[in-house]
């Protein structure tokens, strides 16, 4: 009877010191950044997407340094349209000049375009669709149909119409881009603003006295970033095919500044002599747009608070 309670005594004993180990010992705190960051590691695709993405923003930053000549510089003009040796990768284009220096470079003038142009749609649809969401009424209708009409006009139409008033260049490019594709941003801001304004927090800061603007800034907007960040991401391939399709038709970037649907286009007067103009800039676009792609999806399932460990 004494041992079985001397046994009893000490699973006791030890249960306590379990349970104040467990107590003192630090517990992860869950996060939302943190969940999405194990469950995008999670994600082969969005792993793939992310690593090629870094590397091309990494050889634009290193453009200068990546590229063995300017981009238009002429290597050899007797060695036109050479096609790809060790000495030069990626062959040379119709003017002498290195297809692959100038791929580089391409890849500088493409993100930058849609880093840019993602930028000027945050700058407008963010503020729009925030102030129809939270104020809603007359405003909200007011705001609405003036998206509706944007949205009517196709994209690709309304960025050829400005770039053929200002002229072609690349900061018309960033204007005509962010311009018209605002009104998606300004959509997916509204509902998220439509269905946050009647959380109790929020209701709690008006009651304080807060103003629109610090509700907006302070409460609003942080949580509604999640489907913003998942937007951007998927908005820059975007304004890169856009900006592509227009360098390809020849209203784009100006010539000898590189430009991936630039290179396209001029090598499709060449396709039956030589494939090498047209195949390596083509292959970094569906590179660019992949990657994106691929790293928008894990974003958005990653950032999806529904999903859980």
């Amino acid at each position: 009877m004494a041992a079985s309670q001397d046994s009893n005594a000490d699973h006791v004993s030890q249960a306590q010191l379990l349970s104040e180990a467990a107590e003192a010992a630090p517990t992860r705190q869950a996060s939302l950044w943190g969940d999405a960051w194990r469950r995008l590691l999670r994600n082969k695709l969005a792993v793939i997407g992310m690593v090629i993405a870094s590397m091309l923003i990494l050889i634009a930053v290193f453009a200068d340094v990546i590229a063995p000549y300017g981009y238009a510089e002429t290597v050899a003009v007797d060695l036109r349209l050479t096609k790809p040796s060790w000495n030069f990768p990626m062959g040379i284009d119709q003017n002498g000049r290195d297809v692959f220096s100038r791929v580089v470079y391409g890849a500088r003038v493409s993100l930058l375009v849609g880093v840019a142009a993602q930028l000027i749609v945050l700058a407008i649809g963010v503020p729009v669709g925030a102030m129809a969401g939270y104020f809603g009424g007359t405003l909200d209708t007011a705001l609405m149909r003036l998206v509706d009409v944007v949205y009517a006009i196709p994209q690709l139409l309304l960025v050829l119409l400005i770039v053929n008033m200002r002229g072609p260049g690349m900061s018309t490019i960033f204007l005509a881009i962010g311009l018209t594709g605002w009104v998606t941003m300004a959509r997916l801001v509204r509902g998220q603003m439509l269905s946050i304004r009647e959380q109790e927090y929020v209701k709690a800061s008006r009651v304080s006295g807060a103003g629109p603007g610090y509700i907006i800034m302070r409460h609003m907007l942080p949580n509604s970033m999640t489907p913003i960040i998942v937007a951007l991401t998927f908005g820059i391939p975007t304004a890169i095919f856009i900006e592509a399709s227009l360098s390809f038709i020849g209203v784009g970037i100006r010539p000898p500044q590189p430009s991936w649907g630039q290179m396209v286009g001029t090598g499709q007067q060449y396709i039956r002599a030589v494939q090498h103009l047209m195949l390596f800039p083509s292959i970094a676009i569906a590179l660019t747009m992949l990657a994106f792609t691929f790293l928008g999806d894990g974003l958005r399932d990653a950032l999806d608070v529904r999903l859980n460990d």
